[in-house]
């Protein structure tokens, strides 16, 4: 399999172990807080807070993505992008350890950490896939898209039955997820071997020459992954909630919310390939939006085989929007160190759009008494979708 000009200064085992590495740094990325959904009413009459409360669990990561991933770049192209990540992963299992004891301080605070650790994986992967696969990103983005929302479906249904376990309540059902991370660790050691392959890069000479912070291109992409990530995590907070008053067991409900992230794979797989493939992304962009709409529409229509197929449809949206996201900071990029500043920027601000979305949600239905308010604004946010992926899409490179 022909890599390109960095694939080939590497073995075909250590591209092997590469490969793998990220597939389980992607394993991690959306496990630790896909967990959280499905115990949410459980977290919050053990500890007796509210739904706007108990719904920032999912906002306080999307609050860290937002103020680490601008200097998640940097501090790469200073240590060393493999040593970063590793450091990344350590910070990730220590903030599962913490949130895993009783309490709220603990809760929050692990929860922040973990925020923080996912942060870096989130912006980092994608440029380090352009520089060591530069004739595979597609491929390579689907492999890491796919194992991230697969472990994601498996956190999602589990939770509750693994807190059924013996004594392991709610605390060890989110701590059991750590050792995931302790696996990824370990096969991802001996990436630091390889650190001298990877380009440095000077950052202050890349930002003068391209000006993300100026690109139209470059905040059609950040809206279309900040209101993505918007529509997902509020989807993740919230959805079981939704079933459980409309019928659902709390199990139930949460293996409706694993049906709608298995939804998400083959998306995962389908659309890096397909993107990478076509001339624009125009016509992903305008399913997205659409697929969002009618699955949003669907769960305000609300009758049981209608919902089934909403969640699906909705999983399908969300595989399709993030995979896009991930090929959006390589197609619009000339290098991996832009694709990184763009991942950068469009995870930035794009995850302070996210992170008003869980708290937003939940505070719309403490005012209003029905989920129908937060919905009509999903709606909305569906239509915005719709155009920034069609803008973005475009056949274009930020200049």
């Amino acid at each position: 399999m022909q890599l390109g000009i960095k694939g080939q200064e590497k073995s075909e085992r250590e591209l092997f172990i590469l490969l793998i590495g990220i597939v389980l740094i992607g394993a991690n990325l959306r496990a630790p807080l896909t967990s959280v959904g499905s115990l949410i009413p459980v977290i919050r009459d053990d500890l007796g807070v509210s739904n706007a409360i108990v719904g920032t669990i999912t906002t306080i990561p999307l609050i860290a993505f937002a103020l680490v991933s601008p200097f998640a770049p940097k501090i790469a192209n200073r240590f060393g992008m493999e040593r970063t990540i590793l450091v990344s992963m350590l910070i990730l299992v220590i903030g599962i350890i913490l949130r895993s004891m009783t309490g709220v301080v603990t809760l929050f605070s692990g929860t922040v950490l973990i925020g923080v650790g996912i942060a870096f994986g989130n912006v980092l992967i994608p440029g380090l896939i352009k520089m060591s696969f530069p004739l595979k990103i597609g491929l390579i983005t689907a492999f890491y898209a796919v194992s991230m929302n697969l472990f994601a479906a498996f956190a999602s249904g589990l939770s509750v039955p693994i807190s059924s376990i013996g004594n392991f309540g709610w605390q060890g059902s989110l701590g059991a997820w750590g050792v995931l991370v302790l696996i990824a660790i370990i096969i991802w050691i001996p990436q630091l071997k390889n650190q001298a392959d990877l380009p440095k890069f000077d950052t202050n000479q890349t930002t003068k020459k391209t000006n993300m912070w100026k690109s139209k291109t470059a905040w059609q992409v950040t809206i279309f992954m900040g209101l993505q990530s918007l529509m997902f995590y509020t989807i993740l907070t919230w959805l079981p909630e939704i079933l459980q008053l409309n019928g659902y067991s709390a199990s139930g409900a949460g293996w409706m919310l694993s049906i709608m992230q298995f939804g998400v794979i083959p998306m995962n797989f389908i659309i890096p390939i397909l993107a990478s493939k076509l001339a624009d992304q125009k016509k992903i962009g305008l399913f997205v939006g659409g697929a969002f709409l009618v699955g949003i529409l669907g769960l305000l229509q609300g009758q049981a085989t209608v919902i089934v197929i909403s969640v699906v449809l909705i999983g399908i949206a969300c595989g399709s929007a993030f995979s896009l996201s991930m090929m959006f900071f390589t197609l619009r990029t000339n290098d991996g160190y832009e694709a990184s500043e763009l991942s950068g920027m469009a995870q930035s601000i794009g995850y302070i759009l996210a992170a008003t979305g869980p708290t937003l949600f939940g505070g719309l239905h403490d005012l209003t008494g029905t989920w129908n308010a937060p919905l009509i604004l999903l709606l909305i946010i569906s239509v915005i979708i719709l155009i920034a992926g069609t803008l973005a899409g475009r056949d274009v490179v930020i200049d």
